[in-house]
């Protein structure tokens, strides 16, 4: 029923999108000039295009509505699949291997642990304010 609706939904807004580049800026609809003897004048042809346009834009809005509040009835509950929580629980993330390049030439070399070193005092000048730094 889903893919019924957004079929009807595309169609709707096709038709809104044709119908709106059809109709002039200023009015003239279709860009028909000439003759007022014709089945539809121009000034017909404006006014059945703008009724087209809120006929559409209606139907738009409508079945928007319609679609969502259809999604939101259709949604499953929650379900929790508790094989993959098992799954994805067991696995232990693993450090990213080095570098092929970087093992090159570092064998047998340490890393001294640093000591923290205190925060050196701020440098005073004559007055006893500090300086910037």
């Amino acid at each position: 029923m889903m893919t019924f609706l957004l079929v009807v939904h595309a169609i709707i807004a096709t038709a809104l999108v044709i119908v709106i580049l059809m109709q002039r800026s200023e009015g003239g609809g279709l860009g028909v000039g000439g003759s007022s003897s014709g089945l539809m004048t121009a000034r017909g042809a404006a006014d059945f295009l703008t009724r087209s346009t809120s006929i559409l834009a209606t139907m738009f809005v409508t079945m928007s509505i319609i679609i969502a509040a259809v999604a939101s009835l259709s949604r499953e509950s929650g379900k929790v699949d508790v094989e993959a929580v098992k799954a994805a629980s067991s696995a232990v993330p693993t450090a990213p291997a080095a570098p092929q390049g970087a093992a090159k030439g570092m064998e047998g070399l340490t890393v001294a642990p640093t000591a923290e070193k205190a925060p050196a005092a701020p440098a005073k000048d004559n007055g006893g304010v500090p300086l910037a730094r």
